[in-house]
């Protein structure tokens, strides 16, 4: 099976988006307002996982955009290759 680096790429950008829209949901969900801070409701913790996803979802685009560079990059040089 023959994948391209550029289709690798786009597929960890999908992933990467779902995976922040994912975790930016649950942000959002968390009672993290300021009258609810010192609430029994709050736990800062609950905050941590969503995110280290974010974080991991940051780290994995730039991953793709240096694979899709590196898709270029050889790209151009089997065109000077070429000519």
């Amino acid at each position: 099976m023959n994948i391209s680096l550029t289709t690798s790429a786009v597929n960890l950008i999908n992933t990467a988006q779902h995976n922040s829209a994912d975790a930016a949901q649950l942000i959002a969900k968390l009672p993290i307002q300021k009258d609810e801070v010192g609430s029994s409701e709050y736990n800062s913790g609950d905050i941590i996982k969503p995110v280290l996803s974010l974080k991991e979802a940051e780290l994995e685009t730039s991953a793709a955009v240096k694979l899709l560079q590196a898709d270029k990059k050889m790209i151009g040089s089997l065109f000077e290759a070429n000519a």
